[in-house]
């Protein structure tokens, strides 16, 4: 599968480069330092993965029309011998949201509008337990860190700092359905799955990050219009997802049903998955009275934790919630619910339907700036804010500094 961006995708009207999104907040209000912009923006000028110079023989492929090809790769966590795949997405316009016909049908999933989309990697699968387990062991390292009072965190080098996840008060919250190594992390919060992205992209100096809605939906359709990726009819569900009448143990393993069009696996089901916007009843009525050009721009920042919009349904849902267009707004009054902690954790939920909600990677072509990164990895959210700080003040968390040489220092 070979997408030609100046030839193939022409008559889909292909989306410009994206432009950038507005600033956010920085962890105590941290200031941008010059090694944070130099750090963000290296792949940029440096990193080539995902490029090549000749088209594939075989398996997906983007033509950029100037002699580059985006192609597959394998990212290794650095460290480690985790790897995870990324797949090339063409970019193109395409109707977000469902018709009115469509049925079912939720209220929140119109008016319909039209978006541009720029090219991006998605992962070929969900994050993996294997993978954010690997994050969730820096809470230990942090600590010991600042025990020792080595990599430091102060105003210098905070834009380069993340939280870890606190260690699970009760794991049985969270892994009652399973911790093995190829399931779908859950029940992390959206502030996790965005700060794991920035650790992530830190260390390997490749710029990951949530989607918007939009980037969600047009990957998850995989070129399509109908209320599945495969058609508007759910008889051929059992192909492509795991939902409530074929899962009833949790998630299954990822990569296991049929990919979408775009090669991408479980976008339908296992695991619901994270986006970077708020949630609102009113849909996308928003964006008719206030039009954005691309899907970069088409968020609306959290203001408050929740609600937040999670996509895909997952392995507790009917198949009508597995729809592209389908939404899940979170709620932390329910989600968290058994969390005894006050404030309760910003970083994991204990409560279904939280126990099917994961996140995956995007990564754009053209990477972003510090600036509009800042909105994909911290919280816009000032309560959230304001709950990340007292934790930390309390002894129950941290900052740690991340960049390349975090690995070999956690090794150490």
């Amino acid at each position: 599968m070979t997408f030609d961006l100046k030839r193939s995708l022409r008559p889909l009207g292909i989306a410009a480069v994206c432009s950038m999104a507005a600033g956010s907040i920085l962890p105590s209000g941290a200031p941008i330092t010059a090694h944070a912009q130099d750090t963000a923006v290296h792949s940029s000028q440096a990193s080539t993965v995902g490029i090549a110079s000749e088209k594939p023989a075989e398996g997906p492929s983007v033509d950029l029309g100037d002699g580059r090809f985006m192609v597959p790769y394998t990212e290794k966590i650095p460290g480690t011998d985790i790897t995870f795949e990324m797949i090339p997405v063409p970019g193109g316009k395409f109707t977000m949201g469902s018709p009115e016909d469509e049925d079912p049908r939720g209220d929140d999933e119109g008016p319909t509008v039209e978006i541009n989309v720029s090219p991006m990697w998605v992962a070929k699968t969900e994050t993996t337990w294997a993978m954010y387990k690997e994050y969730m062991r820096m809470y230990a390292v942090f600590k010991s860190f600042e025990a020792d009072g080595i990599r430091t965190v102060d105003e210098s080098n905070q834009a380069d700092s993340i939280t870890a996840p606190t260690e699970l008060y009760d794991p049985s919250f969270t892994y009652e359905y399973g911790e093995e190594p190829e399931q779908p992390a859950v029940t992390m919060t959206q502030y996790a799955a965005q700060q794991f992205t920035k650790w992530l992209s830190l260390i390997t100096d490749n710029q990951y990050r949530l989607p918007t809605e939009a980037e969600w939906e047009y990957a998850a359709r995989g070129g399509t219009q109908t209320a599945y990726s495969w058609g508007d009819s759910a008889d051929d569900i059992e192909e492509y997802a795991w939902y409530f009448d074929n899962s009833y143990e949790g998630p299954a393993h990822v990569g296991t049903k049929k990919p979408n069009p775009f090669g991408l696996h479980d976008m339908h089901g296992n695991a619901a998955e994270w986006t970077v916007n708020e949630y609102s009843e009113e849909g996308y009525q928003w964006l008719k009275e206030s039009p954005v050009d691309n899907a970069i721009d088409a968020v609306r920042w959290p203001e408050n934790p929740w609600p937040c919009v999670a996509r895909g349904g997952s392995w507790e849902s009917d198949p009508p919630e597995l729809r592209s267009a389908a939404r899940l707004a979170s709620d932390d009054d329910e989600w968290k619910n058994e969390d005894p902690n006050f404030p309760k954790s910003p970083w994991w939920f204990t409560d279904d339907p939280s126990r099917g909600v994961g996140f995956r990677l995007f990564r754009s072509l053209e990477p972003l700036d510090r600036e509009a990164l800042k909105n994909f990895w911290e919280p816009t959210a000032l309560e959230t804010v304001d709950d990340v700080e007292s934790r930390i003040s309390g002894g129950r968390g941290g900052w740690g500094l991340v960049d390349k040489d975090l690995p070999e220092a956690a090794k150490e």
